[in-house]
């Protein structure tokens, strides 16, 4: 299930919404690659700092945990920074996912 999200300029993006494979699989990358970079590097110390601690064998472990919440982030983040669901049902399935709180009476989604 995807969001569609949308800002005052017209830019529309669409985010995965749930479970983050390519988190799963290539860590910080993706984060840095969508120009989230406060979450790469939080991505990338958490791994080398466990992984100091562990002696390597628990570097995979903030990979895991950041897989099951890195995309509610993300989405979060974009709305902090004026994005809106681009239409009724992102409005919902964000609500499903307790991203966000359902709008008030006579707020409008985006246009």
């Amino acid at each position: 299930m995807k969001a569609r999200l949308t800002n005052d300029a017209g830019v529309l993006k669409e985010v995965k919404i749930g479970f983050s494979w390519t988190t799963f699989f290539f860590g910080f990358f993706p984060a840095l690659f969508r120009g989230d970079l406060k979450w790469a590097v939080i991505m990338f110390i958490t791994g080398a700092l466990i992984g100091v601690f562990t002696l390597g064998f628990g570097a995979w472990i903030p990979g895991i945990v950041f897989s099951f919440i890195y995309n509610k982030l993300y989405i979060k983040e974009l709305l902090e920074k004026g994005y809106r669901p681009a239409d009724a049902q992102t409005q919902s399935d964000l609500q499903a996912n307790g991203i966000v709180s359902a709008a008030a009476p006579g707020q409008q989604m985006g246009a």
